[in-house]
């Protein structure tokens, strides 16, 4: 089988870009597929944040994405693919192992670690959104530090219309409160960005035409600032928010979540069903 590396216009499905001093800009770069996120899009964004947490030019961090979305989540029609494809970054295998180890084990590799890799990336992070941002997108925008949505953006998890307790790395009562992150679930309905920004999950809401002017310009203003502080900072905040219990509970949603497909696969003899995302 052939694995897809580039997009249609045969680029990588990740870029990187240098929009000012200090700044680097990673891209979702498979606009054709609404930045849908196969395994390669998933390591080509791990190498990206590696290669500017490492990069001394770089104080700051925007994730954005080509198209008008800025991602429909994870690519449900990738098949027979697995992490041995590409570079495996953390010491869990037995990928094709039968019945719940080798989905438990995928899924811990490619979706789990890697965001909690990219939240944990030493320097600030913004993401810059416009159109849908659903599920796998949405854990993306999670993982970031700070969100900045064009007025076009709309945030939705799907995954209880496919038989899914919620995505596989678990956010949701920390950015949206307990109350609206059990309606955004229980209803697998939308959330605008007018409504994120109430509720603290988006920082700042811009109209589309100037959301890259925007991002910028934020990612500009703390790219000046002390760059060690800028790091401390980060660790300050998210040890408070892993000393809240946020690890314990992302443990507990991602062994759910199995339990969800396992279920799915006794009865209905797949992973996860295959109803169709509702649009806003």
């Amino acid at each position: 089988m052939t694995v897809e590396k580039t997009n249609s216009a045969g680029e990588p499905l990740v870029k990187i870009e240098h929009p000012a001093e200090g700044v680097a800009r990673i891209v979702l770069n498979r606009a054709e597929k609404r930045n849908a996120q196969n395994f390669a899009m998933l390591y080509q964004l791990d190498a990206a944040f590696t290669a500017c947490a490492r990069d001394e030019s770089v104080a700051v961090i925007i994730l954005a994405a080509d198209g008008p979305d800025f991602s429909s989540g994870h690519d449900l029609k990738q098949r027979d693919v697995q992490p041995t494809d590409f570079d495996v970054l953390g010491n869990w295998a037995d990928f094709t192992a039968p019945g719940a180890e080798g989905r438990y084990s995928v899924e811990k590799e490619v979706y789990l670690d890697l965001s909690e890799r990219w939240r944990n990336v030493p320097k600030p992070t913004i993401a810059q959104v416009q159109g849908r941002c659903i599920s796998g997108g949405l854990m993306l925008v999670m993982a970031c530090d700070l969100v900045v949505a064009a007025d076009n953006a709309a945030f939705c998890d799907n995954t209880i219309d496919l038989g899914v307790c919620g995505t596989e790395f678990f956010n949701h009562p920390y950015d949206f409160g307990i109350r609206k992150a059990k309606e955004l679930l229980f209803t697998a309905g939308w959330i605008s960005a007018q409504e994120a920004v109430l509720t603290g999950f988006v920082n700042r809401v811009v109209p589309l035409a100037e959301l890259e002017t925007a991002t910028r310009g934020l990612a500009s203003v703390i790219a000046a600032k002390p760059r060690f502080a800028l790091k401390m900072a980060k660790e300050a905040i998210n040890a408070a928010h892993d000393a809240m219990g946020r690890p314990q509970a992302m443990s507990t949603i991602f062994a759910l979540h199995q339990l969800c497909h396992s279920h799915n696969m006794q009865v209905y003899g797949l992973p996860i069903s295959t109803m169709e995302i509702k649009k806003p």
